[in-house]
């Protein structure tokens, strides 16, 4: 099992989101838990870390093997992402 931390920059996103959107996002948070590296996730080549699509989001967290934890440090649109 894997600790799922929000940074405050990931915490500030997701407060902005409510209903089915919330829902789908914190799914996916929780499924990271049981494996930081779902199949469809990929690994970011520009920075360190990896991206999840959920819906039309990108959730972008790091993962400390070590510590067994995954930073979740930005949950942003596709579009505006990068």
């Amino acid at each position: 099992m894997y600790k799922v931390l929000l940074l405050p920059s990931a915490q500030k996103d997701l407060d902005n989101f409510k209903g089915k959107i919330f829902k789908q996002i914190t799914d996916k948070l929780i499924s990271l838990k049981n494996n930081p590296y779902p199949s469809g996730c990929l690994k970011l080549t520009a920075e360190e870390g990896y991206r999840l699509r959920s819906g039309n989001y990108w959730l972008l967290y790091r993962v400390e093997k070590k510590e067994k934890t995954a930073y979740i440090y930005r949950i942003k649109h596709r579009k505006n992402a990068y």
